[in-house]
């Protein structure tokens, strides 16, 4: 920010400079000669930085440089599949989809089919009709008085803060008008969640909406929010996968007046979330847990997500489950490669396991103590494409969120500055300056949109694998490049045996 507020002085000072010169050039060279040597000068004495100390004037450029590098890069440098973290292609694929524009691709994959990890899906020769619409999967346990029938993919977790007002209300209509749910992250539920979507009410370590003064879990204050119609179930955050073993992070910046008294905090502070839980410190703890969420809510689904670190504390909640009885409704797993508004660099790259190997490892888990048959999986991580949604479904998951995939809908250029307050589309930004681009009327319909594209591109897939039904899918049906060989997931995850 302070780099912007310099460049846009410097920017400025230089037009008028120009305009000086227009008009009265013999003064406009004299004052512009001063002004570059004034700045020299400045530089030269100054100790802050080595750069424009060794080379006055000349070395504003480096910063200037630096400060629009990802636009550089994004539009000058990166082709159209190498792009990070999302690349320009995936990106095309949803701005098409949530502006129902052209759906087709020319002259063939740009992958390069022969790389290492390359995934393919089989199809059939003999294809099925295509389905009307999308199956939907029915979310509840034998404990649960209130099952939700849930579309195949939903909005993944998000708060109000780490996205903009605006945002949230035009998630929420678009969720409202596909019918499919909208999770509303570990920041608690604002009035901009409640537009006649399905929400998932995310509770967090922080508690955020069921919180004490002191920070703990107040079950009357949760069984309150539970009550509310257009929440349909509830999901305890163990971990996220962008941050697993750290909490949640909203900076200064973004907590506002009436952000920190949704989540009863102070305002204008740094949010931090505990790493861990205050409300329980063991598999048993995180069940019991479980069912009391479960009976102040009069029976709604209740589960968890988390990003897998060690195993076998999965193992030892499963145990717990078979001991106890207790069991969630669903577990959503979160991969290491997730998405985050603002995170530590060393827990985003290298805490946490990925994805693939996180959702096999879960889904085979919960089948070898029987437990799969009770309980649904959710996925999301990086599921963009109608192609992602069928290979989760076939590695084991029931139904799929996305985060960054619904923010590009809504508008997101990928600028990556979600963390600063500045993101320029107001997807991220609760800067009204910002925000005010974001015209909720408008973007409602393109999230709408992107959701039922991505299912009727789903459904083709569907068709050309030959199946008609959910349970059709299995491993055996998607393929990976691995070392020389092309093997099939049921090769590289074979069937788990039941204990």
């Amino acid at each position: 920010m302070k780099e912007a507020i310099r460049f846009t002085t410097i920017a400025l000072i230089i037009v008028a400079l120009i305009v000086c010169t227009a008009i009265w050039p013999a003064w406009g060279f004299s004052i512009m000669a001063a002004a570059i040597i004034i700045l020299g000068i400045y530089d030269i004495v100054q100790k802050k930085h080595s750069i424009t100390r060794n080379f006055p004037v000349l070395g504003h450029m480096r910063f200037l440089l630096e400060l629009i590098g990802p636009e550089l890069h994004q539009y000058f440098v990166e082709s159209d599949t190498d792009g990070k973290p999302i690349d320009k292609n995936h990106r095309s694929y949803i701005y098409e989809r949530a502006k129902k524009e052209k759906e087709n691709h020319p002259f063939g994959t740009e992958l390069d089919v022969t790389q290492q990890g390359y995934a393919w899906m089989e199809h059939s020769i003999y294809p099925t009709k295509k389905l009307d619409q999308a199956p939907r999967v029915t979310i509840g346990g034998p404990d649960c008085k209130h099952p939700y029938s849930a579309s195949l993919f939903n909005i993944s977790a998000m708060s109000y803060g780490a996205l903009s007002s605006n945002a949230v209300m035009a998630l929420n209509k678009g969720a409202k008008a596909g019918n499919f749910f909208h999770d509303t992250g570990e920041g608690g539920i604002s009035d901009y969640h409640r537009k006649g979507g399905d929400l998932v009410y995310e509770i967090g370590t922080g508690y955020f909406g069921c919180r004490t003064e002191d920070g703990n879990f107040s079950a009357e204050k949760y069984e309150k929010v539970a009550a509310y119609p257009e929440v349909k179930m509830i999901e305890i955050k163990i971990s996220q996968g962008a941050k697993p073993g750290h909490g949640g992070v909203l900076p200064a910046a973004k907590n506002t007046e009436e952000i920190a008294e949704i989540r009863g905090v102070k305002p204008h502070t740094d949010v931090l979330s505990p790493p861990g839980h205050s409300a329980f410190d063991s598999p048993e703890g995180l069940l019991k847990w479980i069912q009391q969420l479960r009976d102040l809510s009069n029976g709604k689904p209740i589960g968890f997500k988390l990003c897998i670190g060690n195993k076998k504390e999965f193992i030892d909640i499963c145990e717990a489950m078979k001991a106890t009885g207790i069991k969630p409704d669903f577990i959503t797993v979160d991969g290491a490669e997730g998405g985050t508004g603002a995170a530590p660099i060393d827990f985003s790259n290298y805490v946490g396991m990925p994805w693939e190997k996180a959702l096999v490892f879960v889904v085979d888990t919960l089948r070898k103590y029987d437990l799969k048959k009770d309980i649904k999986i959710i996925t999301a991580t990086k599921i963009f494409t109608a192609f992602d949604i069928f290979r989760a479904l076939c590695l084991g998951a029931d139904l799929c969120n996305s985060a960054r995939g619904m923010m590009l809908a809504l508008g997101c250029i990928q600028a990556l500055k979600c963390n600063t307050n500045q993101c320029p589309t107001g997807v991220t930004s609760n800067d009204p300056k910002f925000m005010r681009g974001l015209v909720v009327e408008d973007k409602w319909k393109r999230v709408r949109n992107y959701h039922e594209e991505i299912l009727k591109d789903f459904l083709e897939l569907f068709a050309a694998a030959g199946c008609s039904n959910l349970e059709e899918l299995n491993r055996s049906l998607i393929h990976k490049k691995v070392g020389e060989e092309i093997v099939s997931y049921d090769s590289i995850y074979p069937e788990t045996v039941r204990i």
